[in-house]
Formats: C-alpha cells, structure tokens, sequence
C-alpha cells in the first residue's frame, strides 16, 4: 500500500467505530466480558478519542507531511510491539505508527486488551488484504528489526535484556500529576476529575497526585469527584476501594473521602487504585512544575500553563508516550 491508501483505510476504520454497527456493539461487549474494568462508557470514551484525535483524515495528513513519510516504505522493516493492557487500546498509537510509516508490525497483545485490537486487524485486512502481511500477531517476537514495548518497570528489565542488541523503544511505568492553586473553577475542578478517575485511574496519564497550597479547601474538589461516585457499585474497583480503606483504618491515618475515592497525603508520585495522593506546597506553583520536567515518572502535569485540565486522557497524534518520538524512531529505521 502507498501512504495514500493506508491513510483511507485508517480514516475508513474511523468511519467504522462511529457508526457502531451491531457487530462493533458485540465486539465491545465481548472486550467488558473479558476485561471488567473496560467498561462500556470508558471502551466509548477510547474510541471516540482514537476517532477524533488519530483516524481524522486532516490530522493523519498533517501527521504524515510533518514526517515527510514517504509514499511507500522502500526499506521496510519487521517491528516488534509489545502492548499494555491497562486502559483499552491502549497500544493503538503504536500501532498506528507503524502502519503509518510503512514498516511491518508483529504483535504481542496483552491478554487484557486481546478482543479490541484482533477485531480492528481482522476489520482492516477485510478491507484490504496487504493489511495480512504488514500486521502480524505473535506469542514469540523473535526475528524483528526493532522492538516497541511498555509494561512495568520489572517487565522493562526482561525487555532490556532480550531487546538491547536491537534498536528500541521501552517504556516502563509512568503517571500524572496535578498542580492546583486553590483557585480552580468548578468547570476546572470537573474537568480534574475526569483526569483523575477516567478508566479508573489505570492510565499513565491518569493523574494520581495533586499538589495543592498549604490553606487548600478540599470541599469543592470531593464534591466535583461525585460524578464518579458510581464506581462504588463497580465490583473490582469496590474491592479496592475496601481494601485501601482498610488499611488507613487499621493504621490510623488521616484520609478524606466522598464515598468513591480516598484522598491521602502522601509523596509519591504513584497512588493505587481508588486512591489519590496529594502533597502541600508553599511559595510559587511554578517551582514545582519546574522540578518536575524531565522527571521519568510523570507523563504529564496538570494545571494552569500546562496540560489543561481535563485533556490527561486526550493526547494527539503527537504526543508521544513518554515523550519519546515513535514516528521518527520508526523512520530512522528505514533509511
């Protein structure tokens, strides 16, 4: 395929997600039933990012020029992907660069996120039968010219090992934070919480920290959380929730709640499931931000003059996981 014919086909794929045929409506269903925490609302708020951000025939074009990629990959290269399966599609920009550029993507899935993605492949080579030999699944990637791959900072180690004699990209884990003023809208704060618990918190953009002045009113903040309070009645996020209330019971430490998510003062950057730390500051906010550029843990930060509020979960096409450009790693290997 030329660059022109793999751009209609993503944009055709975009097509198909909208219109969410009964066939798309079972796919989905069938990706709950596999995975209880993709949800339906969350699998939706995927695609429908995936839909506007990434598969927009404009932005794919802009995309594309940008990188000057050429029309049909002249040295294409067998490209390893190693995917997450923490929120739903997760890998898919990867995969889209790498069908992009032109090269051939061999797939290792997550076993959490194995219905969704198989789907789309199966759908694309439907539509296009080269789609067979550039997109291959795979339990064993041996044999590749570089490897993608992101899991956990253990997982990264292995990845280190058995991938470092190749050209590479290893993400391990990351998180978000937040850097608050006190003076946020209730429309910021709203927007906040849907940086904060969007698919559960389980995303490396999801923000899991806040940093809030030293005379912080946290009312406003809990009472903007409430449009969550639905995951009470989750039964995974339920148990979890038990769990980590437990603990601070039985250790006796402050926390705040409104019934749905547990506010804890703590320093690290990570929280666990249905737990958000928050650390007090004085002086400048911009400080903090300052501190925290170029730190490998944090994806992105939060808060006025930075990323907005409420676009955690909304990357562009550009906006590479752990700021490591994917589409010029890619193109380096076929020149």
């Amino acid at each position: 395929m030329n660059l022109q014919e793999r751009i209609d086909l993503l944009v055709k794929l975009g097509n198909y997600f909208i219109s969410d045929t009964p066939e798309w409506a079972a796919i989905k269903d069938n990706a709950e039933r596999q995975n209880g925490w993709f949800t339906q609302p969350f699998i939706n708020l995927a695609v429908n990012n995936i839909v506007n951000n990434f598969l927009n025939p404009g932005k794919l074009k802009a995309f594309a020029s940008s990188y000057a990629i050429p029309d049909k990959q002249a040295n294409s290269k067998k490209t390893g992907l190693v995917m997450a399966g923490n929120i739903p599609l997760v890998g898919f920009h990867d995969w889209l660069c790498i069908f992009l550029s032109g090269h051939n993507a061999f797939i290792k899935p997550s076993s959490k996120d194995m219905v969704l993605i198989t789907h789309i492949i199966e759908k694309l080579s439907g539509w296009n039968d080269a789609v067979t030999t550039q997109t291959v699944f795979s339990d064993m990637l041996k044999g590749c010219d570089a490897y993608i791959a992101t899991g956990s900072n253990n997982s990264a180690r292995y990845f280190d090992y058995y991938f470092s004699k190749y050209p590479h990209i290893i993400r391990r884990n990351r998180t978000s934070v937040a850097i608050l003023t006190g003076h946020e809208s209730a429309a910021e704060l709203d927007k906040l919480a849907g940086d904060v618990n969007q698919y559960y918190g389980l995303g490396c953009r999801n923000v899991t920290k806040l940093y809030v002045p030293g005379n912080y009113d946290f009312v406003p903040l809990l009472t903007s959380f409430k449009k969550y309070i639905d995951f009470a009645d989750h039964n995974k996020y339920k148990n979890n929730y038990d769990y980590q209330l437990a603990i601070l019971l039985l250790n006796n430490k402050y926390y705040m709640t409104n019934g749905a998510i547990l506010l804890v003062e703590n320093e690290s950057f990570f929280s666990a499931i249905s737990q958000l730390h928050y650390e007090f500051y004085a002086g400048d906010p911009t400080a903090i931000s300052a501190s925290l550029q170029n730190n490998s843990d944090i994806q992105c930060v939060i808060g006025n003059g930075l990323v907005d509020f409420g676009q955690a979960q909304n990357p562009a096409l550009a906006d590479f996981a752990d700021g490591t450009d994917t589409m010029a790693f890619l193109l380096g290997l076929g020149s």
